[in-house]
């Protein structure tokens, strides 16, 4: 069965508000799991929304803060995300970074104490639509081995690029490693097994079983590249934002803990710079028509499969695995 994303966004915004968030804080984590749900990445979609309701249930998310940011220096902000919900102190800071770009061209913020901010290039292509070149990190709870071992010991440490070229921003999203615990528990809820190579058992051997997937490690992505990008971000959101490392973090995927994971958000003015999005643009276009390798499959840049699948479920609808659906029903009529 297949919902028009208007039905989900009312829904999940009323089950936010009935939990206590602000109209505008629950309409801002609400857009944001339906952005991921139209752009066909359901890992970061509804199914995180029982897990954020429960947390806000007992307590350990206050959906009413915004976070407190301190002006370490005159273009690095520390933000202490009171426990907020992740979208709502992401925002919230990047307004905060604003009012220094004009002088200074460029700005950091290092956000602790916030929940979950979910998929990455929502707030890359916000800030590349405002002229702004937008980079984010954040880090996870230990899902991912290290190349060469098999317990897990990094977190999937994703990074998100933006870049203003013209009337379609070069969005660049991705985990460091081959794949996110949010889509190996989607597989779980839609029962299918999960690819060979994306996870080593608990007893670090290969496994398509999502299941035991959720005890295992994900594999880097690209081998020793993959894991060395990882360590680097892990390393370098903790240094900033003074976090927890992975081994040593809870809260994005249980509702017993405060998350203590860490995130980064950088923004540089574009204008400061001597380049020009109409130039990045028209490269852009030059790659997605050069010669392909398959002719039936053109060249594609970051973020291109995104907007196509957002057009097209825009028209067809979402549809949610049945478990999902039947749980957010439930909520709904509780």
């Amino acid at each position: 069965m297949k919902l028009q994303p208007e039905r989900l966004q009312h829904l999940a915004t009323a089950l936010l508000e009935g939990r206590g968030a602000p109209p505008a804080h629950a309409r801002l984590q609400a857009d944001l799991l339906l952005e991921a749900e139209l752009r066909g990445l359901p890992s970061h979609g509804l199914q995180r929304l029982p897990l954020i309701l429960s947390r806000l249930d007992k307590g350990i998310t206050d959906a009413r803060a915004c976070g407190t940011g301190t002006w370490r220096r005159r273009s690095f902000l520390s933000v202490d995300g009171e426990r907020g919900l992740g979208p709502v102190v992401m925002m919230h800071a990047m307004q905060t970074m604003r009012n220094v770009l004009s002088e200074t061209g460029i700005a950091v913020a290092a956000i602790h104490n916030a929940n979950h901010i979910g998929m990455l290039a929502y707030y890359a292509e916000a800030a590349a639509r405002d002229g702004l070149i937008g980079i984010v990190m954040s880090t996870s709870e230990a899902l991912v081995h290290p190349f060469g071992g098999t317990q897990a010991m990094l977190g999937t440490n994703p990074i998100a690029i933006g870049i203003p070229s013209g009337d379609r921003p070069f969005v660049l999203d991705l985990a460091t490693s081959v794949v996110s615990m949010g889509k190996i528990n989607n597989h779980a809820m839609r029962e299918m097994p999960i690819p060979s190579g994306w996870v080593m058992d608990a007893e670090g051997r290969p496994t398509t079983d999502p299941q035991a997937a959720k005890t295992g490690a994900i594999a880097p992505f690209g081998g020793a590249k993959g894991y060395g990008l990882g360590l680097a971000i892990e390393l370098l959101v903790a240094a900033l934002a003074g976090s927890d490392l992975a081994p040593d973090v809870h809260g994005t995927l249980d509702d017993t803990h405060p998350a203590n994971k860490g995130d980064l958000l950088i923004l540089i003015d574009a204008a400061a710079g001597d380049g020009s999005a109409q130039s990045l643009a028209t490269y852009l276009d030059r790659l997605r028509l050069s010669r392909p390798a398959d002719p039936a499959n053109p060249v594609a840049i970051p973020g291109d499969g995104a907007r196509q699948r957002r057009a097209e479920t825009e028209c067809t609808g979402i549809e949610l695995p049945q478990p999902l659906l039947d749980q957010l029903m439930a909520l709904e009529a509780a």
